[in-house]
């Protein structure tokens, strides 16, 4: 691949690893999975043990996991065709994934303010009427 080809790769692929990481550490689905790994998190004596259930309530440590599994499914490198390219690409994912649910986030809060101005708009029409 040539560069162009692997820069946008890197963007495509950048949006699964988001959507992964973010539903699993946002979403309600995986709420009561999040629910029981902050409690482990919180009982287990064993250091490795606790960060790896914390791993589950942080979309950026979560977005490695995420990474990592997509480069390995794909293959994909970037600028280097050994190792050294899948770790460019593996944390070059996790950059842009970061990213992208940096800007969804924003985006969300947003949404909810919209929404909470509307719901007071039609509130105070209903009281003039």
């Amino acid at each position: 691949m040539n560069l162009a080809e692997q820069l946008i790769t890197l963007f495509v692929l950048a949006i699964p690893t988001a959507c992964i990481s973010w539903t699993v550490t946002h979403e309600e689905v995986f709420r009561e999975f999040r629910e029981w790994c902050d409690d482990r998190k919180h009982r287990c004596g064993n250091l490795f043990q606790r960060k790896f259930f914390y791993l589950f309530g942080c979309e950026y440590c979560f977005s490695h996991y995420a990474s990592a599994l997509l480069v390995a499914i794909t293959g994909y490198k970037l600028l280097f065709p050994g190792w050294q390219g899948y770790i460019i690409s593996w944390l070059s994912l996790v950059w842009i994934a970061n990213v992208y649910m940096t800007l969804y986030s924003r985006m969300r809060i947003d949404i909810k303010k919209d929404r909470v101005a509307i719901d007071d708009k039609v509130r105070q029409l209903a009281k003039t009427r």
